[in-house]
Order: structure tokens, then C-alpha cells, then sequence
């Protein structure tokens, strides 16, 4: 039997190379200067969605919310596989905070039809707050299993799924449909396959069009315009739409969502206070790298009782 399956994935900054400019002065992470990538555990949820459907059949659709630079996004997810993408942008949508990211989802996900089972990485590492699976299974009314490492079998309306947990692992049995948040060791994302990624590599939206003409106009010296703007896109929209090349975008009013529960107006997390913590180095010591200077270094240790 087959399975339709949606993916919740998200375009991050690289956290691993964070520096003192990579930070604004609120203590917010200031994402222009950091290279967006593809949130590495959404690309397990999505690896386990395509598994899903290589071994019983389906349809794998992903959805993220973002602005038009998470296009890429979406490139990759068809390059590796995804059947179907949509981009959620909007500028109603800035500022959301968890709350208002899986409302926003939510509505999303309704608007897309019928499902059997939703995935996506257990957290994002720009927020590390593994809230929005979850919170996106109550607004729809869902059944969840978090940390999910494999799924060993779906017959009979039910899904049979091996979860981590302190000290081991647990097998859960669930009915469908339901939601799934996975883990970073659940599998090995699948390489792009060249022949996606050569069929798909053009596939653009409005926005990401309208954006690179306003880059050209600038290039040219020249002030942009929205009138400038929208008129050297036009062909190439046209021309991309004619061809099938254009993603599927939605705004708020596409999902029907409620002005009042997306954005910042949607989203009751406030940050109250941010301290900027320094680090500074302390005084070093060299040991020896020999028997004498590893019992010195033990001897000290204990001596600080630091080690007992």
C-alpha cells in the first residue's frame, strides 16, 4: 500500500562556523553573514521519507517556510528525490516564533490533501528547541513519536518505529497518520542524483526571479524599481510557468492562515534580556609527554580535587 508522506524542512545558517560578526547586537544570529544550508536532520527525515516510499510507494512532498533564497532548498530536495515542493514566504510571516511557525505549517499542511505521515528532524540548529514537530502534531490533531531512529514496518493502517532513549531504544507501534521527528543517526542522506539534479537545477519562483533582476539593475548602476522590476521578470516568469519550472509558492492567504497567529503578531516568545558572554583564556600549562608529566598532571588534579 502506498504512503503519501510530507517533510518539514528548513534552510539554517551555518552554525558551525559562527563568529563575532555572524552576531547583531540584539544576540540574534545575523543570517546574511553565515551560508545557508539544509537543516541536517530535516535531510534524515527527508532520507526516511523517500525509504518510506522506495519500499511501499507514495509520494514525497516537502514544504518549508522561508524567503525566496530557501528555493534552494527546495532544488536539493528534488534533486535527492522529493516528488513535490512548496515554499511557504511571506513578509507577515517574519518573526515567527515556534508557535507561529507550526500554526503557519499547520495550515500548510491541510491546504496540501491527504496524508499518511508527516517528517521532520528532530530540531533545527539555529533554535535547537525541538518544538515544532511536536506543537505542528497538536495543531493537526496528530499522533507523534519523537526521536525516531527507524521504521521497521507499516501494514494494516499501523507503523511500527524504533525510537532512542535514555540508555537504549524502544520500539512503538502507532496508527496512521501520524507524525515523526527524526534523529541525526537515523540513517545516511542519499548523494544527488545527477539526472535530478540536471532536470531540476533551473526550477525557480516569482520571487528568486524578481530578486536576481534587482541584483542586474544595481549591477548596472542604476536605482531599482518595482515597476523596472516586475517588467524585466514578466518573460522570465512567463517563460519558466510556460515551461514548468516555476515551485509552488503560498502565501498566508493561500494556507488560510489567521493574520492574528502567524509572524510576530502570532508569536507570545519575548526576549526579556541578552548578555554577551566573553570568553577569555586562563593560564596554560605544558605537560610532558611522558609517564613523569601524566602522574604530575593526576597528582595536581587530585590535589585540586578536580578528580577524586
Amino acid at each position: 500500500m502506498p504512503y503519501n508522506c510530507i517533510v518539514l524542512a528548513k534552510q539554517v545558517p551555518d552554525t558551525k562556523n559562527i563568529t563575532g560578526q555572524a552576531m547583531k547586537d540584539d544576540g540574534t544570529v545575523n543570517r546574511a553573514a553565515l551560508p545557508a544550508i539544509f537543516n541536517p536532520e530535516d535531510l534524515n527525515a527527508l532520507e526516511m521519507a523517500l525509504e518510506i516510499r522506495d519500499r511501499f510507494g507514495g509520494k514525497v512532498t516537502v514544504i518549508t517556510m522561508g524567503p525566496p533564497a530557501a528555493c534552494e532548498l527546495l532544488r536539493e530536495s528534488l534533486y535527492l528525490g522529493a516528488d513535490d515542493v512548496v515554499l511557504l514566504t511571506d513578509r507577515r510571516f517574519a518573526a515567527a516564533d515556534t508557535l507561529a511557525t507550526s500554526y503557519a505549517l499547520s495550515c500548510a499542511i491541510r491546504k496540501a490533501g491527504k496524508f499518511d505521515i508527516i517528517l521532520g528532524g528532530r530540531q533545527a540548529i539555529d533554535g535547537d528547541t525541538a518544538q515544532v514537530g511536536p506543537q505542528s502534531a497538536e495543531k493537526l490533531g496528530l499522533n507523534q513519536v519523537t526521536y525516531v531512529e527507524k521504521v521497521r514496518d507499516i501494514r494494516d493502517g499501523k507503523i511500527e518505529i524504533e525510537r532512542t532513549i535514555d540508555g537504549g531504544s524502544e520500539v512503538v507501534r502507532a496508527p496512521l497518520p501520524l507524525l515523526l521527528t527524526v534523529t541525526g543517526t537515523a540513517n545516511e542522506p542519499r548523494p544527488f542524483r545527477t539526472k535530478r539534479l540536471l532536470q531540476y537545477r533551473s526550477f525557480t519562483c516569482a520571487a528568486e526571479i524578481m530578486g536576481k533582476v534587482r541584483k542586474q539593475i544595481e549591477a548596472e548602476g542604476k536605482t531599482p524599481t518595482d515597476p523596472d522590476i516586475a517588467a524585466r521578470a514578466k518573460p522570465l516568469i512567463d517563460a519558466a510557468t510556460a515551461e514548468g519550472r516555476l515551485l509552488k509558492v503560498w502565501d498566508a492567504d493561500a494556507i488560510a492562515a489567521e493574520a492574528d497567529k502567524i509572524g510576530g503578531r502570532g508569536s507570545p516568545t519575548k526576549v526579556k534580556k541578552i548578555e554577551s558572554i566573553v570568553l577569555k583564556g586562563s593560564d596554560l600549562a605544558w605537560i610532558e609527554p611522558n609517564e613523569e608529566g601524566v602522574k604530575a598532571l593526576v597528582k595536581e588534579l587530585v590535589e585540586e580535587h578536580i578528580i577524586g
